[in-house]
């Protein structure tokens, strides 16, 4: 590695998960880490609508082999939820989670990687710009590995990922295959009591066999970062909601307006409607006509209506 990296990686921080706000939710999951060691810079709480609190944190995982389709909706997903100060956990591997770490760090964002390898050994070893990028841009590379400490390999990054949901607030699997080690990061979610999200995708693709198997077992299907933001900020998806409901009852004219509240407050029979409203019959189903053309309200039958 060039010399030009070599900085990033001369101070390692050595602390226990209760020093920092950030990382004291890993006392609460098995087998808790008593040290950890990082370089970089711990997430502080941030304060928000005049509250101080833990900033949101989503884990975004996968196959190393990914697809094309897995990289698009990786890079969006980390991207979009970056922009909103949400901090991104991976594990620095090849295919999904080096994407979700680049998607983050693209939009502005802070991300966090998680190694399986003692704190100085960065693996994969072509990811470690990538790594001094992470610490560079306000994140961290966390491992509980002392340096140079001999650990089995594979059994060592299956534990890491109990630190990779546990630090989130939310798991996102992108794609993986039947016996892909994101699956395990799902377990150690479940386990936590965390919300699990999987990307479904082809049946017929070997990676995302994992995938339609967690929602098949009850993981919550992922089609858009909407889906997380509103799991994560459910207080503003209510506030948008409703002003979304307040927009959608304004009509192209006043007429409209008024049929269009009159259904929400759940009226649904023409005669209801007109009664309420003190429209004519012939105003009512001209108005009701054109309402339905634009996609506003739709016919129930036997002169019933209701919003679209």
């Amino acid at each position: 590695m060039s010399t030009l990296f070599s900085h990033f990686f001369t101070k390692i921080n050595q602390f226990s998960p209760l020093e920092y706000d950030f990382t004291e939710v890993l006392e609460s999951i098995a087998l808790k880490p008593k040290t950890l060691y990082f370089y970089g810079k711990i997430p502080q709480n941030m304060v928000k609508n005049g509250k101080q609190g833990r900033p949101k944190t989503v884990a975004v995982v996968g196959s190393r082999h990914n697809t094309k389709y897995g990289e698009e909706i990786a890079y969006k997903l980390a991207h979009e939820l970056a922009k909103h100060n949400v901090i991104i956990v991976s594990g620095l591997a090849y295919g999904i989670d080096s994407i979700a770490h680049r998607g983050c760090l693209d939009a502005g964002g802070t991300t966090i990687a998680i190694l399986g390898t003692p704190i100085n050994q960065i693996y994969p070893v072509s990811h470690k710009p990538l790594a001094a990028e992470i610490i560079d841009k306000g994140g961290a590379v966390i491992s509980e590995y002392a340096p140079d400490t001999q650990v089995f390999t594979k059994t060592s990054f299956l534990e890491r990922n109990r630190l990779i949901s546990g630090l989130s607030d939310a798991v996102v699997v992108v794609e993986a295959a039947e016996q892909s080690g994101s699956l395990n990061t799902a377990a150690h979610a479940i386990e936590q009591g965390k919300t699990v999200f999987a990307v479904p995708g082809n049946i017929t693709n070997p990676y995302s066999q994992g995938c339609n198997k967690l929602i098949k077992q009850g993981a919550i299907p992922y089609t858009e970062p909407k889906d997380i933001l509103e799991f994560l900020f459910p207080e503003e998806y209510i506030k948008n909601h409703q002003k979304l409901c307040q927009f959608n009852l304004l009509g192209d004219t006043d007429v409209e307006t008024l049929i269009l509240q009159a259904l929400a407050s759940g009226l649904r029979s023409g005669e209801e409607v007109m009664a309420a409203t003190k429209l004519p019959p012939e105003i009512f189903n001209q108005t009701t006509t054109l309402l339905e053309i634009k996609g506003r309200i739709r016919a129930l039958g036997m002169n019933k209506w209701a919003l679209s």
